[in-house]
């Protein structure tokens, strides 16, 4: 069976991320890949309730730091009830963001501490860390001039909190170079999907996944 891959999406909104995670996770499956994919926050019946909160509810002031414990919540359950269950079948996980999103949009752009993110994330995963985290990069103004739907409650804080969003997962990545890669978003997205997919493919291949 093949060892268990685990892959996390990110960057800022209006990067092309989620179209991305949807042409990988096909590339995948069409390769011969057994693949879950999966969105955080969402992705079980209680992340759907506090997806909803979290970026719909504008009606809902919310604390900072109340704000950063649900999106943990909805990961721990993300975790349990999904990506745990898959890795222990040998698939590729692919997620729409992880914790890694939590610790740059509530703390590098929202003022909490990134560490004590870092390290509540790690007790809600039970320690659980992608193997590779691919962050999808652009400048703000064109990030923004990308969106084709409504802000939502996160996305309408302008960009003064992009920028330190972007900031963040640069910051991030320089931290941990081996474990978070940046890609430029700013080409097609035919030419994203190819660099993606070169990331990805040794990977794959060292972990006996079709490649």
């Amino acid at each position: 069976m093949p060892e268990p891959i685990f892959l996390s999406l990110d960057g800022i909104d209006g990067t092309g991320k989620s179209t991305q995670v949807r042409r990988l996770v096909d590339a995948l499956r069409a390769g011969g890949a057994a693949v879950t994919a999966c969105v955080d926050p969402g992705g079980t019946e209680l992340g759907a309730k506090l997806r909803e909160i979290l970026l719909h509810g504008r009606a809902t002031a919310i604390d900072a730091r109340a704000e950063a414990l649900l999106f943990m919540a909805s990961r721990a359950e993300l975790v349990a009830r999904v990506i745990r269950p898959a890795l222990a079948r040998g698939e590729v996980v692919v997620s729409d963001r992880f914790l890694l999103a939590n610790v740059v949009y509530q703390g590098h752009a929202g003022g909490l501490d990134p560490r004590e993110l870092w390290d509540v994330g790690r007790f809600t995963t039970g320690g659980l860390m992608p193997d590779l985290t691919i962050v999808f990069d652009l400048p703000v103004v064109a990030a923004r001039s990308r969106r084709g739907r409504p802000a939502d409650r996160i996305e309408s804080r302008g960009a003064d909190y992009d920028e330190r969003v972007r900031n963040g997962y640069l910051a991030e990545a320089r931290v941990n170079p081996d474990g978070i890669a940046v890609l430029d978003a700013s080409p097609d997205a035919d030419a994203v999907h190819a660099a993606t997919l070169a990331l990805v493919r040794p990977l794959l291949a060292a972990r006996g996944h079709p490649a």
